[in-house]
């Protein structure tokens, strides 16, 4: 291969990158509103129009990009185009054409591109024109084609360039029948050439002029003159003087008198006493009102001219100085006295800090005073020797973005300042001090935001405002105290602090507007804001709330009420507690009313017990608990006293035997007399006879069943509905549960079904259904097997049952029928008997 068809495949190679690489800037995505109407592609590197774009755009930026050139064909298809911004490229040549299909175009962007000449046919579609702005281009004259007399609708003309080295008289010709609002002028550094009459033939509101004069002081004169007579709003300098200071003896402001404007502006430029001095002198003598100086670069000059003019007639409404790095220009005249009718004074970012006696004395007549942005120190503010320090005009005090640390030395300064109206300290280390503060009356707004504060800040506040604004000021808590003073307070911001906890002591009777946003506190009371009668807005979102009823109840009275207005409601409240409601919106949060009315729980909760109490009661009657509760205490007292008084060992009966007092004559005809006249006889217990007199008969009764080693129920209708019998029953009952159902015979002698017997006994009932139990025969043919059953369930007659002078010993004798004892037992037995229901 040759080295031709290399370098040719090379070649091919480059083309195809080179390509790819357009291709690729061409498909950069813009960004493209949803009505497709406005397209941004700036800062993207293209180095051509996109063709992808919406063809219904009608603002499209390509500012900051790599084009450089524009053809016929690339705004061709956009015809509805209104805005068009190609500032900040590289564009050396557009064809003529470029602009023909977009003729309801309204505002032309051309700053800083590469441009050799002034466009004219270019614009000649565009008879809709209103902005244009050609500036900081490459040709290097300024002047205008005959295309800019069918501009009718131009408001905005920005023209000019670094290149630019003359102005000549017929340079705006085009221009004399078309009233501007702004036109702006950049010429070279140093200009060499104005030609008078220049400026004569425009017609605008505002003039910019970006000429630098330091070779051609002389210049400046025949400029203001061509302007004598015009009315402006604004007359603005930029880089007046680029490099030297101006030292000359020549008044090159003596024009200024003539100009009918209200608004002059230095924007940058070396400055000195001497041009400073012939500024101010000239302006005197105008209907100026407005001076500022921006960012100029001021500094004493050792050859300056020395005049013994003084400035004590300087009327302005408002005189600015910022962004001066040297304070000197303050003391550039000793006296102050170019202060002295001035009624707005800013002096900001101008690196002073402190005000010498003799300008307090100076500004009498002033109505604002800012001094943001200065580094002022309190000692330096307030000075002792400077002896009273009146401004019986003053209205707005600004300090903002200093190193003032005491509000108490900011309140003595202003004590004598009649009418201050407004204090703007923002941006400080004020309000963490404990002091206190005794302020003129006439204080109605208060600006502390982005300060340190603390609580003791509330007792050095002024009561009389009526906005306060502690925004920003890391305050975690709030002095109610003040608040109950500060009766005239409308507004207040409180936003982005860390308040920790809101009273519902609250009590403010003109609030009207509170702001409480991005602070720490989680719950607001229903009742937090009850004496506030006035609030009317209140903002509160990006708190850490906790999603409770009283929150939830705070929030639906503010609904419902539609007394106050959120204005940040819902999409700046969140749940933060609980942990399973975090990021929860608080409007989403809607407990149940069981949960959160206190009236209701109770309600519920009254009638749930009362409801359980009546169930209850129901159940122990129908299962007899009161019977068995009786019972129970009778056992635990009869076992206590047994306990007292020592257990028996040995059984003293061989059976006791239960019954109705209506089967009285059968126990003691039948039963008694068939047992007792055995050989041995057996011992039987029975109530008549044997309980002891004097003692309790559920003592008595307890203590038998548990001396006798069997007992006999005598069944009948007569003993079910007895209470002493049910109670002798309920304690065999016991009795067989702790030892065995074997101790318990059942003697039938009347019919009883398991039905008849209360449901209570469930181990008798069973014992009906599974033991089989003895029923008294009425025929005397089967009486006498049933007493031999009988004696076969008790048993012979056993040892373990002592012998019967010590059951007279136990008994204390009661076993006995004649004597005194006797006739006690009868009395007791008559009294047992006279209680149990028959």
């Amino acid at each position: 291969m040759n080295t031709a068809q290399q370098n040719g495949i090379l070649a091919l190679w480059c083309f195809l990158v080179l390509g790819l690489v357009r291709e690729s800037w061409c498909q950069t995505p813009c960004l493209v509103d949803e009505s497709q109407r406005y397209v941004s592609c700036s800062g993207l590197n293209l180095v051509e129009i996109p063709k992808s774009l919406p063809t219904t755009l009608e603002d499209l930026d390509l500012s900051f990009n790599r084009l450089f050139q524009i053809k016929s064909a690339d705004f061709s298809t956009f015809t509805n185009l209104r805005a068009l911004n190609l500032s900040y490229n590289e564009i050396s040549s557009i064809e003529n054409s470029s602009f023909n299909s977009n003729t309801r175009l309204r505002s032309l962007t051309l700053f800083n591109n590469s441009l050799m000449e002034m466009p004219s046919t270019l614009l000649e579609p565009l008879l809709h024109l209103e902005f244009l702005d050609m500036s900081n281009n490459f040709y290097n004259e300024s002047t205008l084609g005959e295309v800019f007399k069918t501009l009718v609708n131009l408001q905005i003309l920005s023209i000019g360039g670094p290149l630019i080295s003359k102005v000549q008289k017929d340079d705006f010709v085009p221009l004399q029948n078309i009233s501007l609002q702004k036109f702006a002028l950049k010429t070279m550094s140093s200009l060499l050439v104005y030609e008078e009459g220049a400026f004569s033939l425009l017609n605008t509101r505002v003039l910019w002029i970006d000429i630098a004069l330091d070779n051609n002081a002389q210049a400046l004169p025949p400029m203001l003159k061509d302007l004598a007579g015009k009315s402006f709003t604004s007359l603005r300098f930029r880089n007046l003087f680029e490099t030297n200071y101006y030292t000359g003896a020549v008044d090159i402001f003596s024009w200024l008198a003539y100009i009918n404007t209200t608004e002059l502006v230095f924007y940058r430029g070396k400055f000195n006493e001497n041009l400073l001095m012939l500024i101010l002198v000239n302006i005197q003598k105008s209907r100026i009102l407005d001076l500022s100086l921006l960012s100029v670069d001021f500094s004493r000059s050792q050859s300056a001219n020395k005049t013994n003019v003084s400035i004590d007639d300087l009327y302005l409404r408002t005189l600015l100085v910022k962004d001066v790095t040297n304070p000197d220009i303050l003391r550039f005249d000793w006296t102050f006295t170019w202060f002295s009718k001035v009624n707005n004074l800013s002096i900001i970012n101008v690196n002073f800090n402190f005000v010498p006696c003799d300008a307090w004395d100076e500004m009498c007549n002033l109505k604002k005073l800012d001094m943001s942005c200065d580094k002022l120190v309190d000692a330096y503010l307030y000075n002792p020797k400077c002896h009273n320090v009146v401004l019986p005009k003053i209205e707005t005090y600004i300090l903002a973005n200093n190193n003032l640390q005491s509000l108490h030395l900011l309140s003595l300064l202003t004590a004598k300042w009649p009418r201050l109206a407004t204090l703007d300290l923002r941006s400080n280390s004020l309000g963490s001090y404990n002091e206190t503060c005794t302020w003129t009356p006439s204080i109605t707004t208060v600006i502390l935001k982005d300060n340190v504060l603390n609580v003791y800040v509330f007792q050095c506040l002024p009561t009389t405002v009526e906005f306060l604004d502690l925004s920003h000021s890391q305050l975690e808590r709030l002095d109610m105290d003040y608040f109950n003073k500060a009766t005239n307070l409308k507004e207040l911001i409180l936003s982005q602090n860390k308040i920790k906890f809101i009273s519902s002591d609250w009590k403010c009777p003109n609030l009207q507007v509170l702001a409480l946003e991005d602070n720490s506190f989680g719950v607001i009371d229903k009742g937090s804001f009850k004496d506030l009668p006035k609030l009317r807005n209140l903002t509160a979102g990006d708190n850490p709330y906790h999603c409770t009823c009283d929150l939830y109840a705070f929030f639906s009275d503010i609904q419902e009420e539609s007394r106050i207005v959120l204005f940040d409601w819902p999409e700046a409240y969140y749940c933060y507690h609980p942990p399973e409601l975090l990021d929860t919106k608080v409007a989403f949060y809607t407990p149940g009313r069981v949960q959160c009315d206190v009236r209701l729980v109770v309600a519920i909760s009254v009638s749930t017990t009362a409801v359980v109490v009546i169930i209850t009661m129901l159940l122990c009657w129908r299962f007899d608990v009161p019977w068995y509760v009786q019972t129970l205490f009778a056992i635990v007292q009869s076992r206590y006293r047994s306990k007292n008084t020592g257990e028996i060992k040995e059984y003293l009966y061989h059976a006791f035997v239960s019954y109705s007092h209506s089967d009285a004559d059968w126990v003691r005809g039948e039963l008694l007399h068939r047992l007792e006249s055995c050989s041995p006889p057996y011992r039987v217990c029975i109530h008549e006879r044997d309980f002891v007199p004097g003692k309790w008969i559920i003592d008595n009764i307890i203590e038998n069943i548990e001396n006798s080693r069997k007992i006999i129920f005598v069944l009948s209708h007569n003993f079910v509905n007895s209470e002493w019998c049910n109670y002798e029953l309920y304690f065999a009952h016991q009795r067989a549960i702790g030892h065995a159902l074997e101790d318990i015979i059942l003697v039938v002698k009347e019919k009883v079904t398991m039905e008849d017997l209360p449901k209570r006994f469930q181990k008798l009932r069973k014992l009906l259904r599974t033991k089989t139990y003895l029923e008294w025969p009425l025929e005397h043919t089967r009486q006498h097997f049933f007493w031999i059953q009988l004696k076969s369930i008790l048993g012979k007659v056993s040892p373990s049952v002592i012998d019967q002078e010590d059951l007279l010993v136990a008994n204390g004798g009661a076993a006995s029928s004649d004597g005194p004892a006797s006739e006690v037992y009868q009395e007791d037995a008559e009294l047992y008997e006279a209680l149990i229901p028959q």
